[in-house]
């Protein structure tokens, strides 16, 4: 059965808990009832042992189930409690194995503190030279000590020898001597070599390992004396509390972000105005990791820049440090290289994550909220200084045209009415220019208006487009893919995007042949005008471009120019019309 299996049945925690009170009562039954002689009061304590690892493994088990060592503080309490419990049934077998189980679980218990604070198997060759010291001192020399041991009960008891039974208990206490004392050595070694945040982390193995330096002290003394001392006694308290606190310390660890995760949503408010180095400093004080690096996601270059714009890469596999990406919608944001100890809290490092994407998102769209007030600002700029531009521009037009060529008209009917008696000869030739000038002033006039709203457009927009594409100066291939009539003012955009861009063509492409393309799709209008002249147009030089920038922003679409040196120019405005 998983452990996330085990986590989503109710019914199984019940039992596993049933079991664990179950035992440990079981176990204090004798003292609890006062059957046979009254025991030590330490010998009462070490009782409690099991229990202790069996209920803070099952809370850590429950917590943290990708963490296998809630699971092994289980199977290292039950195991403990099983000796006590065999050996109150008078059957020869169940003697038997209460002598068999009595060390097992300190095999476990080594297990456990080795394995952590990650609960992964065993990592080195010594870490597995250690166990299997104190695998073979009970699973080989025990049995092979109940052969010549006298107990009541053994059926192992085979060859009876007291001095044999002596020599291999010897032999095996000095064994658990060994991986005892190995075992903190490992310990204390791997706590000097590992970085802050992981020396925390490491910190109830060690409490571990103290508990097992005292029960080498104890093996020494029981080896070189045999007889109990007042020292002995005190050391004897010293490795029974040891024992008892060393889950409570593997349990705090554990759910060490369990506790603090109260603090998360002030964490959240914090984060909220913070960028930069700020933001960095307070990931790192929260995760209590001072290396912790924060890097944002630039998607123009593909990389990770940190606060100071130094590209920063995932660490090396195999290296104390390790990466976690901060993504959104699949989408990546930013990447934390922390310690690796943080590894083994991945509520913590999940909760700051989100609450960094939620504060990095927050950055991004205030920037972009600027940015966007900016441009609208420009555009806004950009919009009155263009219709002061094309007042000014018409007003030129009608006075410098038009204007001029009506005052002349005005002079000739004046000259045909003073001349109608007096020179009739003349008045006809004056009545001819008239007429000229006057034809002349309203073509000009059309024309204006035509730039102003062309009125073409009221027979449609392929019809306008038509009208453009016979005009141009350069050869025009027109493709109107629209099959139903348009919102008034994306017709107009459309009809100056094309008009605009033609203009462009014939005055700087160097260009024979344009396309110009108009589709509808499901949500919008897509209008495409490519030339195969020089390219190098650049939309942010000059105000044609940008004007049909501004006025296809303003309608909620995007204008795109591609214009590489030598490969032509497309023009493509992207107009929604759902």
């Amino acid at each position: 059965m998983s452990s996330v299996a085990a986590r989503r049945r109710p019914g199984v925690w019940i039992l596993l808990w049933g079991v664990t009170i179950a035992a440990e009562l079981g176990a204090l039954l004798p003292q609890l009832v006062g059957r046979g002689p009254p025991a030590p009061a330490w010998d009462i304590a070490f009782r409690l042992v099991g229990g202790s690892f069996a209920a803070c493994g099952l809370v850590a088990w429950r917590r943290r189930p990708e963490n296998r060592s809630g699971r092994l503080m289980v199977a290292t309490g039950l195991c403990f409690l099983a000796g006590p419990l065999l050996e109150q049934f008078d059957a020869p077998v169940m003697q038997t194995l209460s002598l068999l189980l009595g060390d097992m679980w300190l095999v476990l218990l080594v297990v456990l503190l080795l394995s952590s604070p990650s609960g992964r198997p065993l990592r080195s060759a010594t870490d597995r030279a250690l166990v299997g010291v104190l695998v073979f001192a009970s699973a080989v020399l025990g049995p092979l000590w109940l052969l010549f041991f006298d107990y009541p009960g053994n059926l192992l008891a085979v060859f009876v020898d007291a001095g044999t039974a002596h020599a291999i208990d010897t032999v095996a206490r000095v064994l658990v001597f060994c991986a005892s004392v190995g075992t903190f050595a490992v310990l204390m070694r791997r706590w000097w070599a590992a970085t802050q945040p992981l020396r925390r982390a490491m910190l109830p193995s060690l409490a571990g390992g103290v508990s097992l330096l005292l029960l080498a002290a104890l093996l020494t003394s029981d080896i070189v004396t045999g007889t109990p001392t007042d020292p002995v006694l005190i050391l004897t308290w010293a490795f029974v509390i040891g024992l008892i606190l060393t889950p409570a310390a593997f349990l705090t660890g554990l759910l060490r972000t369990r506790l603090a995760r109260g603090g998360f949503a002030e964490l959240v408010v914090e984060l909220r105005g913070l960028h930069g180095g700020a933001l960095q400093a307070a990931l790192a004080r929260t995760l209590r990791d001072p290396t912790l690096v924060l890097a944002g996601w630039l998607p123009e270059y593909e990389a990770y820049v940190d606060a100071g714009g130094q590209v920063v890469l995932p660490p090396a596999a195999g290296s104390d440090r390790r990466s976690t990406a901060i993504e959104r919608d699949d989408r990546p944001i930013a990447m934390i290289v922390h310690d690796r100890s943080l590894d083994d809290e991945p509520e913590a490092l999940e909760a700051v994550c989100a609450a960094a994407a939620l504060a990095l998102e927050n950055e991004q769209l205030q920037t972009e909220s600027r940015a966007r007030l900016a441009e609208l600002q420009a555009s806004r700029a950009r919009i009155v200084e263009a219709g002061d531009t094309e007042r000014q521009r018409l007003e030129r037009n009608l006075h410098d045209g038009a204007q001029q060529r009506l005052v002349g008209v005005a002079l000739q009917l004046r000259l045909i009415r003073a001349r109608a008696d007096s020179d009739p000869s003349s008045v006809k030739t004056l009545a001819i220019q008239a007429g000229d000038d006057l034809a002349a002033a309203l073509d000009e006039l059309r024309e204006l208006a035509r730039g102003i709203h062309p009125a073409v457009l009221d027979h449609g927009l392929a019809a306008a487009l038509e009208s453009l594409a016979a005009r141009s100066t350069v050869l025009t291939t027109l493709t109107v893919d629209v099959a139903r009539p348009l919102p008034q003012p994306i017709e107009l955009a459309a009809y100056f995007v094309a008009s605009e861009a033609l203009a462009n063509v014939a005055k700087y492409a160097h260009a024979t042949v344009v396309t110009l393309r108009v589709a509808r799709n499901g949500t919008g209008v897509t209008v495409e005008i490519a030339d195969n002249g020089i390219g190098g147009a650049d939309a942010s030089q000059g105000s044609g471009l940008r004007g049909l920038e501004d006025r296809v922003e303003a309608l909620d679409g995007a204008l795109r120019v591609s214009s590489p040196a030598g490969g032509g120019t497309t023009v493509s405005a992207e107009l929604p019309c759902a």
